[in-house]
């Protein structure tokens, strides 16, 4: 399903985001109309709004427009909500901008296996900001498979792990969680599982990870919204340990957080 401001999107009005891919999004997870950590998705709509078209955003009309998709979609569902402005003008892009709200759905996935990583040097744009920039990540992820792997890891100019293509990483080592401190996403599931391991006990810390630091690390994971925390079982060929009982604690309590209501 796609909607454009809550009715059925033309081709033309898409034609400012595929040719110029100028806006940013975020991607839940909807059971039962409600999304773990919704206010933090909200909050980064909001702030990605300012940061790329100067205005803010009707939040109380995203929700409105992500209930109204959700609703007349099997549960659970995912839904990408995408701020663009059909308007743009790549030649004067500092216009005063009157970005829209797409809405759009696709099959929640089932429970996946451990991930194998390839990793490569590359780094996002405005890491910071969810945009629709998304040329490099798909052409990394498409040679780390064509390499025989499942995914990409990024790491940076200084060879310190940063993220993924759409997801954030943490390690376990030692019995402690070890989120790389680099120029990243800061993802929603990242801070919801940082929220579960305060409650449960969990020491865990940000830290600078380079390519020598991994084969010192007993096992990994990566989270986003679509998926919660998924291991991986290998970077660059090196074995990493699927059955880490922080592991479980983790996939068990995310899996508990209650959803916000759209």
């Amino acid at each position: 399903m796609m909607e454009l401001n809550g009715r059925p999107v033309t081709p033309g009005e898409l034609g400012t985001l595929a040719l110029y891919n100028y806006g940013h999004f975020t991607t839940m997870r909807v059971e039962e109309l409600r999304v773990r950590g919704l206010s933090l998705h909200l909050d980064r709509l909001l702030g990605d709004c300012r940061v790329l078209h100067g205005v803010d955003l009707n939040l109380e009309r995203v929700r409105h427009l992500v209930r109204r998709v959700a609703a007349s979609a099997p549960s659970p569902v995912i839904v990408r909500v995408t701020v663009f402005d059909p308007e743009l003008d790549l030649a004067h892009p500092a216009a005063k901008a009157q970005p829209e709200i797409l809405v759009t759905t696709r099959p929640a996935p089932a429970d996946l296996a451990p991930l194998t990583l390839g990793a490569v040097h590359y780094e996002r744009d405005l890491p910071e900001v969810k945009h629709t920039g998304l040329f490099g990540t798909v052409f990394h992820r498409r040679l780390a498979q064509l390499g025989g792997h499942d995914d990409v890891l990024f790491v940076d100019g200084r060879s310190r792990v940063t993220e993924g293509p759409s997801w954030n990483i943490g390690f376990v080592r030692a019995g402690r969680v070890l989120w790389p401190e680099s120029d990243r996403l800061n993802g929603v599931t990242m801070r919801l599982l940082s929220d579960v391991m305060r409650r449960a006990g969990i020491p865990f810390d940000a830290a600078g990870i380079d390519t020598g630091d991994l084969a010192t690390m007993g096992s990994a994971f990566v989270t986003n919204a679509a998926i919660g925390p998924r291991p991986v079982r290998s970077i660059d060929g090196a074995e990493l340990s699927v059955d880490e009982p922080i592991l479980t604690t983790l996939r068990r309590e995310y899996a508990a957080i209650p959803g916000d209501l759209l």
